[in-house]
């Protein structure tokens, strides 16, 4: 008789251990606070950021990406939403500019802001992830975003070719990759192209190398590829990685 109220008593404890866990995972999870700090102004000049800085730039103007209210990221620029719950947005990086021997006290004046990777912002997952544009060069590469579609004038691993660039997020190719000069890598200017231009119907972008005509391509439209993760799956609120 013992022995079946034990076993009994065990069912019980099973079965509401069971309730319990169930209970949990249907419970909705609580949405993340994703959000863009206010804007301040830091240092900022060709010494620290000799590919991303202009001459005439003495300072940049950052914001905190923030997620559940920690600040995960610093970055430059407007954010664009590339749907109604992604959005990219380019990161700022803060570099440690000290030499091996300088002391401890004067280390801490030299930190240095650059121009980064641009950043893909998930708003429901909190997930941040850094993106690997195509030919992307800080310095050169201004990216114009429309829809899911970055275009931006590239340069090639050896410096030596300028590209018209159009890549779709999360896709494995670029949608348009077409060389518009060569260059010289010792020489290499910092304003090869100014931003692109797109236009909706019909889906064509236009891109301005520097001392040359403006050259246009049509872009023949396609759906996005760009998966964003169910609510369901494990929050992911860790600085960015690379993909």
């Amino acid at each position: 008789m013992l022995a079946r109220r034990k076993s009994i008593a065990r069912v019980i404890v099973v079965l509401g251990l069971a309730v319990v866990v169930l209970a949990a995972s249907a419970a909705p999870r609580k949405p993340h606070a994703v959000y863009l700090g206010s804007a301040k102004k830091v240092p900022y000049s060709r010494s620290g950021d000799p590919a991303g800085a202009a001459s005439s730039e003495t300072d940049l103007k950052i914001r905190a990406l923030l997620v559940d209210g920690s600040v995960k990221e610093w970055t430059t620029g407007d954010a664009h939403d590339v749907t109604d719950r992604s959005f990219v947005v380019r990161r700022a990086l803060r570099l440690n500019d000290s030499l091996p021997g300088d002391t401890p006290a004067s280390a801490k004046e030299h930190w240095v802001w650059q121009r980064g990777p641009w950043l893909l912002v998930d708003r429901a997952s909190g997930r941040i992830t850094a993106l690997k544009l195509p030919d992307y060069d800080p310095g050169v590469s201004q990216v114009v975003w429309f829809r899911d579609y970055a275009a931006y004038c590239g340069i090639t691993a050896s410096g030596k070719s300028l590209y018209a660039v159009v890549a779709q997020l999360a896709a494995r190719k670029p949608v348009l990759a077409k060389k518009l000069e060569t260059l010289d890598p010792a020489g290499r200017p910092n304003s090869a192209c100014t931003p692109a231009e797109w236009q909706r119907e019909p889906l064509r972008v236009t891109f301005h190398p520097a001392g040359k005509d403006a050259v246009s391509f049509d872009v023949v439209p396609g759906s996005a590829v760009l998966v964003e993760e169910s609510e369901d799956e494990p929050d992911a609120t860790s600085p960015a990685k690379t993909n």
